[in-house]
């Protein structure tokens, strides 16, 4: 993914060169198109904690489009940079659609289009003081998920019959794309783990 800086030269956003993403994000229609930004421009508002990709290419692959997870992922990352430094930069919708501007070449108009149309509709409202930055490159939790299984058989062993715990955390990274985490524990470990979360709240409660 070849992404040029954009910054402030005379008031204007600098051309912003998409790369190969440009050629991805030709392949997304229109209403799959807005649907993602929408998403964007929400977790910019804080909003929402992060754009589900994974949910997103299932749905884009529904709808015929031929898109895996790490390639929407990079249309998430230079739509969000774009949104970001416009917002940071303070630009209207006719400053950011002068930068877009020389990248129809890489952008199909709908694209832009729905860009300037966003930006237009929400992009003054978009926070990006100091500390909304700070936390913004900070992973946040999203969802966490446990089930009880039970391992009855290995390649050592024919009968082992242990419980164990397998934890699911589905988080937002500091991007804003939403991931999902797996991984299992002993009931030893498990209970070790909630311990924790025990003083944790005992903590949070004197807050």
């Amino acid at each position: 993914m070849a992404v040029r800086a954009a910054v402030m030269a005379g008031g204007c956003l600098e051309p912003f060169d998409f790369g190969s993403t440009g050629d991805t994000i030709k392949l997304i229609p229109q209403d799959l198109f807005a649907e993602l930004c929408e998403q964007i421009i929400q977790h910019l508002h804080c909003r929402i904690p992060g754009v589900n990709t994974v949910e997103l290419c299932q749905r884009f692959q529904t709808a015929g489009v031929e898109m895996n997870v790490a390639d929407l992922e990079k249309v998430v990352n230079v739509v969000s940079f774009l949104f970001s430094t416009a917002a940071k930069n303070n630009l209207s919708p006719e400053e950011l659609s002068t930068g877009l501007g020389n990248a129809v070449s890489m952008l199909p108009k709908h694209a832009v289009h729905v860009i300037h149309h966003i930006w237009n509709e929400q992009g003054k409202s978009i926070s990006v003081s100091e500390d909304a930055r700070n936390m913004a490159t900070v992973g946040q939790i999203i969802d966490i998920q446990w089930k009880l299984g039970m391992a009855v058989s290995s390649d050592s062993c024919r009968s082992l019959k242990y419980p164990y715990v397998t934890m699911t955390l589905k988080v937002a990274n500091s991007s804003g794309q939403i991931m999902s985490k797996s991984f299992e524990m002993t009931i030893p470990q498990f209970q070790d783990f909630f311990r924790h979360f025990k003083e944790m709240a005992a903590v949070l409660e004197t807050v």
